[in-house]
């Protein structure tokens, strides 16, 4: 096979590193394109480095479990450029990544992290928290139902619920839950004009552009918090990270405002999108929001289509630590590889009708929190806040539509709406 035949054509290629191809739709298309003609080719994009471009479902679980072979810590986990790259190594001596969160380690440093708070994300302990989230939800019903009748679900909603379970799990003070949301809408947003801190001064065609005066608010604030979870340490996930040890030694300070990071900010944002998700769907799909009124059991198949739907991260990076073979393509170690998990979630040879919505999809074997060692932690709490959320919502909610255009944010990493204009009417 010729290297023309492994290359992706520019017009498709451009799209997967363009935040604005991920907000209106066009990276579907891209996505569409290259499972029919492509769905292991390799991009080349000026600025960029040439990576691997994975778009079905198969490659990406074969890459997923294969942790030793694809890593996550060798070169940055996420798109950057090559400048941005160059410039992250500058300030860090060397290092790939701003941060070292789970998602940047590799074995056996990954594991020894991911154990420090694994306990409190399973499902067993989740359900002593049930009731305090179900009076949480119930609030948000209400607050929505007090709109009257029309409201913008994102802003109203989506936004502040999965916020306010993740901060009172930390710890962090209501009071700070307006700081903590900001900072994650800079951080994710940082190609968004209406997210980013610089008001839209990224560039579209450099997804990695990063305001590094976000990460050092983010620093500044979790400096103190945890200062002072070592000094007065209660029951909650701030206090257990603030206290950890690693090998016997106390986790470093870099390590846990990483820690704190990742959990702030990924432990409720992509919850928003796939809660934003389920409604956007149901208001364009009134058949499946009916089929929930008739049938509540079906409530967690909504929970995981919507998930499905959406899946909020588009992208991680992996690089090829030996030369191998994936998809009949040839790796070379040192390779870079994009695995797009919102392809392999609309991937025709798994999903039956991919793009449509169906609260009753079965099986639905999406992609969206991830494989192997690198399934997301919190992906019991997420479906756990979305379930409960429907269980106090449908029952209430008469009718749905959409009362405007909704739109997502450009992200080529961290994607879903921002806007979810909605009509609706309450029981």
């Amino acid at each position: 096979m010729s290297a023309a035949d492994v290359l992706i054509p520019q017009s498709q290629a451009a799209n997967l590193v363009d935040p604005t191809a991920y907000a209106d739709g066009r990276i579907h298309e891209t996505y569409a394109w290259l499972r029919a003609n492509n769905p292991f080719g390799k991009a080349q994009i000026e600025g960029v480095e040439p990576f691997w471009v994975t778009t079905k479902h198969a490659d990406i679980l074969e890459i997923s479990r294969q942790n030793a072979l694809f890593s996550n810590g060798e070169k940055s986990p996420t798109m950057v450029s090559l400048e941005a790259d160059a410039r992250i190594r500058a300030m860090t001596g060397g290092s790939p990544h701003l941060l070292r969160t789970l998602i940047h380690m590799d074995q056996p440093d990954h594991m020894k992290y991911r154990v420090l708070t694994q306990a409190w994300f399973l499902p067993q302990n989740l359900r002593s928290m049930e009731d305090r989230i179900r009076k949480i939800a119930r609030a948000a019903v209400d607050k929505m139902a007090a709109q009257g009748g029309e409201c913008d679900f994102i802003s109203e909603v989506a936004l502040h619920y999965p916020l306010h379970v993740i901060m009172e799990i930390m710890g962090v003070p209501e009071a700070d839950e307006a700081r903590m949301l900001m900072l994650t809408q800079e951080l994710f947003g940082a190609t968004d004009p209406e997210l980013s801190r610089k008001g839209g001064e990224a560039e579209p065609d450099d997804p990695s552009k990063i305001d590094m005066s976000v990460l050092t608010d983010f620093i500044s604030y979790f400096t103190q918090f945890s200062e002072s979870k070592r000094a007065n340490p209660s029951d909650d996930l701030g206090s257990l990270i603030a206290n950890s040890k690693i090998d016997g030694q106390p986790i470093s300070h870099f390590e846990a405002m990483s820690y704190y990071i990742i959990v702030a900010t990924a432990g409720h944002d992509t919850t928003s999108s796939s809660t934003a998700g389920a409604i956007w769907g149901l208001a364009e799909n009134p058949k499946e929001l009916a089929k929930l009124q008739a049938d509540p059991k079906l409530i967690p198949g909504l929970v995981d289509e919507s998930i499905r739907w959406i899946t909020p991260v588009k992208t991680f990076m992996r690089t090829a630590m030996e030369d191998t073979e994936i998809g009949g393509r040839k790796l070379s170690k040192g390779d870079w590889l994009m695995l797009c998990y919102a392809s392999g979630n609309r991937d025709e040879a798994v999903f039956e009708d991919p793009n449509a919505f169906r609260v009753d999809r079965s099986p639905n074997k999406h992609l969206a929190f991830g494989y192997g060692a690198h399934l997301c932690l919190g992906q019991h709490l997420a479906k756990m806040e979305m379930r409960i959320l429907w269980e106090e919502l449908i029952p209430r909610l008469k009718s749905l539509e959409l009362a405007g255009v909704p739109a997502m944010s450009q992200a080529v990493f961290v994607n879903g709406p921002k806007k979810l204009p909605i009509r609706f009417e309450m029981a």
